[in-house]
């Protein structure tokens, strides 16, 4: 058991490997040519990229050994249940209890001081859990997702009509920060064990589009908590970047900063431990063995999880914040734009998240729609919002004319892709905008805002909305191509002579 341990984190931190390496190479031949880093914030970077690379690996093997075997029997078990006034309730709280302690909704809180921290996280987290019960009863009822996408997107640009300006970016943001890497292997898991009992042709795609539907509910209710709370100004706090002196002192903000996180990382994982308990003494559903190895994965899941975030927080943020602000200070700030894309193409695969979505999507789709395929498509969506991001800072356009053209067209698509691609994409979009962004992206933009002299809440904060939206149309594009690729050969194949066997064997497995 322990030599296929190490040999599945071998793997794992191969893989983290190659996703961390383009962006570190990218930081590098900026720091000796555009923007140029003090020697001890370039240090601490590459000392954030190797706790990033076993972070993930580790963080990614025990995913796979916990989250999603309990995330896939719980929802079985609710899916089973009779009692569905009491399995909309567990929805409800699991998603609270999930969401309470994101990682990224505390990076979030603490960007807009002007409300209590507990007061947004409460409201995130209740907004989180109302539309996990709503994404539950959409598969008991079997609505389609593009309905339901609709309904609920109406409402949300009709508040944020009514919202302040200030509170527009946030709102969307903490619809991204909120999916993580906490919350996006678990729910995904669960929508994939509630749909596993079904058997109907739309069972897989139903598995997908929880994240999506959660990543709504954040966003509704910060724009009521900006209309109601009405605080007087919204502020964003300052990155602070330090000149240390030593290897020393740079070795000790690492290791001051790891109980920090250890113990952030632990409040997460302890609501999902109690309740996988209760869980197991009511359903008695695993095995001592399978209850070892679910173990073995909380274990190495809280590891990695204290790397990745102990290396993107220290390590990471400075050195997007400088750079940012050194690019656009410069004569050649447009140069914001290409170099931003860059690092939006490469950043996303360093995502957590993202390596457990695109997994789960090739083993549902039976390998129809592979990692590589959905990769490049969130790759290119990133760099797209980047460089728009990029444009606003330079510009100061307001977000919402790139956002409600975005989910416009991407709506209207719901209509014409299959859907288990209206789920994935808008799922993607959750998982895009992980920690990756919240300490690199957002910091870049930040500084670059700053050297702009633009105002950091409405022009900075609206990037993690942008990498949460792009997805949505690049995804589904991917899906539109394939179909209609599946109809012209169909039709190809059609036009065969009549006693063709191979050509309606062919038409039989497609349709």
């Amino acid at each position: 058991m322990r030599l296929l341990h190490n040999k599945l984190l071998k793997e794992k931190v191969s893989e983290s490997v190659s996703s961390v390496l383009p962006i570190t190479l990218i930081v590098f031949l900026l720091s000796i040519t555009l923007a140029p880093l003090s020697l001890s914030t370039f240090v601490m970077f590459l000392v954030g990229a190797i706790m990033l690379i076993f972070g993930m690996g580790l963080f990614t093997l025990g995913v796979d050994m916990s989250m999603i075997p309990m995330g896939e029997g719980i929802g079985v078990q609710m899916s089973k249940s009779k009692k569905i006034l009491l399995s909309l309730t567990a929805c409800l709280v699991l998603g609270v209890i999930i969401t309470v302690a994101e990682p990224d909704l505390q990076v979030l809180a603490e960007q807009v001081p002007s409300i209590p921290n507990l007061v947004l996280i409460l409201t995130v987290a209740a907004g989180v859990g109302f539309f996990l019960l709503i994404a539950q009863l959409r598969m008991l009822l079997k609505i389609p997702l593009s309905y339901t996408l609709v309904f609920f997107y109406i409402i949300v640009f009709i508040l944020a009509w009514f919202a302040p300006d200030d509170f527009v970016p946030v709102s969307f943001d903490s619809g991204g920060v909120t999916t993580g890497p906490i919350t996006v292997p678990f729910i995904m898991a669960l929508g994939i064990g509630m749909a596993a009992i079904r058997s109907d042709k739309n069972s897989s795609s139903d598995s997908f589009g929880l994240i999506a539907l959660c990543s709504i509910g954040p966003i509704l209710s910060v724009l009521l908590l900006g209309i109601f709370y009405n605080p007087q100004s919204a502020v964003a706090s300052d990155v602070q970047i330090t000149d240390y002196g030593n290897t020393q002192a740079l070795a000790k903000t690492f290791v001051s900063a790891f109980p920090a996180y250890a113990w952030e990382v632990a409040t997460a994982l302890l609501p999902i431990a109690v309740v996988f308990v209760l869980f197991q003494i009511f359903s008695r559903r695993f095995h001592k063995r399978q209850l070892l190895k679910i173990l073995s994965g909380f274990v190495y899941a809280y590891m990695g999880l204290v790397l990745f975030l102990t290396g993107v927080n220290v390590g990471f943020m400075p050195a997007g914040h400088y750079i940012g602000q050194t690019l656009a200070s410069g004569d050649n700030n447009w140069l914001l734009i290409p170099i931003g894309m860059l690092i939006g193409y490469f950043i996303v695969r360093a995502e957590p998240a993202v390596q457990v979505l695109t997994k789960q999507v090739e083993e549902i789709s039976n390998g129809s729609i592979t990692q590589k395929s959905i990769g490049h498509s969130l790759s290119i969506g990133i760099a797209v919002s980047v460089g728009l991001s990029m444009i606003r800072i330079l510009t100061g356009i307001s977000i919402m004319w790139f956002l409600i053209p975005g989910y416009l067209i991407s709506l209207v698509m719901t209509f014409f892709v299959p859907q288990i691609f209206t789920g994935i994409a808008f799922d993607s979009g959750g998982v895009a905008s992980g920690p990756m962004t919240a300490t690199f992206l957002l910091p870049l933009a930040m500084g670059a805002c700053q050297a702009m002299g633009g105002n950091i809440l409405t022009d900075a904060f609206g990037i993690v909305a942008m990498v949460a939206m792009t997805p949505l149309l690049t995804i589904q594009i991917l899906g539109l191509t394939g179909t209609l690729k599946t109809r012209m050969q169909q039709k190809r194949l059609r036009q065969l002579p009549q006693f063709d066997g191979v050509r309606d064997c062919i038409l039989y497995f497609d349709e």
